[in-house]
């Protein structure tokens, strides 16, 4: 990689971590360009040679984070040592529950994505990588499917019913421990995404 290309890539990140801190201590509508580049040390102009406007580093910001809490979560889960014979779903929920645990920890980012995300900018983090070290979700979760004994019907509805469920409790058990705290929701969480799972689950696959 060229001095130019690593030069571009550092005030790409530093505008996107300097965005991140003002987001989450300032909030979004309080902060201005004005405040981000002059944080990062760079030309007004030249964020917009990376984003379009505020809403554009919010939204591949969510991308950008997301993508960091799957690539933990994959990370972890292929270095277990039953890797290779799990099931569909324990690798989803293996997946899940490492997620869960990372905003757990980090209250700022799980208000930041819960508050800003949508369904339409999820898909993006899922398959548009920000940064070369993001990770293609789309790309793991269809090997997953690939990999399971059996087809699934509509695996898009089935992933945004998970997404959906697991956003909106995990936001409210983590933050206002209601109607209960992370501990005690997680057997009811993660036993209706087993059931939403198999409620997809369709005809096992012909032996090759």
């Amino acid at each position: 990689m060229g001095k130019l290309e690593v030069n571009k890539r550092h005030k790409e990140s530093s505008l996107l971590n300097t965005a991140f801190e003002f987001f989450t201590t300032k909030g979004f509508s309080k902060t201005s360009i004005s405040d981000i580049v002059g944080r990062a040390g760079v030309a007004k102009g030249t964020f917009y040679l990376y984003f379009k406007d505020k809403y554009d580093i919010r939204n591949k910001l969510i991308c950008h984070k997301s993508s960091q809490l799957f690539r933990a979560a994959v990370h972890e889960l292929r270095k277990t040592e039953n890797y290779e014979t799990m099931a569909f779903e324990d690798r989803m929920l293996f997946i899940i529950d490492n997620i869960v645990c990372q905003l757990a920890e980090n209250q700022a980012l799980l208000t930041f994505i819960a508050k800003n995300l949508s369904w339409g900018i999820f898909k993006t983090a899922l398959t548009t990588p920000i940064t070369e070290d993001d990770i293609n979700f789309a790309d793991v979760f269809n090997a997953m499917l690939l990999e399971a004994p059996y087809e699934f019907k509509e695996p898009e509805i089935m992933l945004f019913l998970i997404v959906e469920l697991v956003s909106s409790a995990c936001y409210s058990a983590i933050l206002y421990q209601d109607p209960c705290d992370l501990p005690s929701l997680k057997p009811h969480l993660y036993q209706t995404i087993r059931m939403i799972i198999r409620d997809h689950q369709g005809e096992a696959k012909k032996a090759k």
